[in-house]
């Protein structure tokens, strides 16, 4: 190994140098160079980018990886097969994993079974889910994560570097500017004209010399000076080059940004999708381990401040058969002059033909019943209008 003794003293002496110059600005004992506000500006700006980027970038991977011991465990492995240039095998999601459980137990439990043909429903569904939400992250991370993760380990990387570079640069144009100051100030000392009477014709040969010494060193620390803004000056302005490319990242973050939210958007929608699809398919199916809602004949009993006991809560809304008193024509039924109640809707309800009254989850109408009319349905009325409505769909209020 080649161990070259003088380059080492030489760093190990520029650096000492570096280091007093920088304790010495600390202390207020030295001055220093500033930049100029614009590359000042460049640099806050930079700084800025970096940190949000970095913790845009982090919460994003938890978002889409929410377990740390997942998200650690998937980074190795990630890096394992990078290094061996290989292709990441595809990870079976939670919902994936959900769905597989359930259709697994709908064979133990029988696919005959209600239970078990439930199961099979909910966990294709749950698949379904899953697979989305595959898509989601593998789409995410290709056109989102990817350049942050660029910009924080490529371009960051570099402009960290060069601004490392520029402030060592900044550090020995100073050391310069000192030393000229200091040979400056010995050489005026050396050069002021002795006093003959008082002085030895030895000691003004002296005088003399150490002038014509302080000279050159002044002449060296002039040169030096020179030197070192020379290349303080090249170094800012590749600094600044760089940190100007900012704007041209942010540009693309933008682009990377908008292509985030449509796949979100996409995932969002697919669930819903799914999951729209399940409940119809559920709701033709009666609930066989629903309760049935407390009989409604004490509506015309009982008195408005009286409070019923609310229905128990179901998994899913279950659509009842239409009301057996086909006869029943809506115009003509007039609410009981006791015995109404307000109703709070808890799902939407598109209404199958004219005599029944279309419902918005989270809206209150006005419920009563009348003779002979089937127990699982109710009179609703809001505003205008006025039509049969399932009890399952409704939260009886006092």
């Amino acid at each position: 190994m080649d161990f070259n003794v003088k380059k080492l003293a030489s760093d190990a002496g520029v650096f000492f140098t570096r280091a007093v110059q920088f304790t010495e600005e600390k202390l207020g004992q030295a001055e220093k160079t500033e930049l100029d506000a614009h590359l000042e500006n460049l640099l806050a700006r930079a700084d800025c980018t970096k940190n949000w980027t970095e913790k845009i970038f982090r919460q994003t991977e938890v978002l889409l990886q929410p377990n740390p011991i997942d998200h650690t465990g998937a980074r190795i492995e990630e890096f394992f097969y990078e290094k061996l240039d290989k292709k990441v095998p595809l990870r079976t999601t939670n919902g994936e994993l959900l769905g597989q459980y359930m259709l697994d137990a709908a064979k133990d439990f029988g696919a005959g079974t209600p239970y078990g043909s439930t199961l099979i429903k909910v966990g294709e569904s749950q698949r379904r889910l899953g697979g989305a939400e595959r898509e989601f992250m593998q789409s995410s991370a290709i056109s989102f994560l990817t350049p942050l993760r660029n910009f924080l380990e490529g371009d960051w990387r570099t402009i960290s570097k060069e601004r490392r570079l520029l402030e060592n640069r900044r550090l020995d144009l100073d050391v310069c500017k000192a030393r000229l100051k200091k040979a400056k100030v010995a050489e005026a000392k050396a050069a002021a004209t002795p006093d003959f009477q008082e002085t030895r014709p030895r000691n003004y040969v002296l005088s003399a010399s150490a002038s014509a010494l302080w000279s050159e060193e002044v002449d060296k620390a002039e040169h030096e000076l020179r030197v070192a803004q020379t290349e303080f000056d090249r170094q800012a302005e590749v600094t600044r080059l760089l940190l100007e490319g900012i704007s041209s990242t942010h540009v693309h973050h933008l682009r990377c940004l908008h292509e985030f939210v449509e796949a979100q958007a996409t995932y969002y929608a697919q669930c819903h999708q799914y999951m729209q699809e399940l409940q119809k398919e559920l709701s033709r199916f009666p609930n066989t381990f629903a309760v049935n809602p407390p009989s409604l004949s004490a509506f015309s009993s009982t008195s408005p401040s009286t409070s019923a006991a609310p229905a128990p809560p179901m998994l899913s809304p279950v659509r009842p058969t239409p009301c057996q008193a086909d006869t029943l024509k809506i115009e003509e039924v007039h609410p009981p002059a006791a015995g109404t109640r307000k109703a709070k809707v808890l799902y939407d309800y598109d209404a199958a033909d004219t005599s029944e009254l279309s419902l918005l989850a989270d809206e209150l109408i006005t419920v009563y019943t009348v003779p002979g009319m089937d127990p699982d349905w109710l009179i609703g009325e809001k505003g205008n209008q006025k039509g049969k409505v399932p009890v399952t769909y409704l939260e009886l209020l006092s």
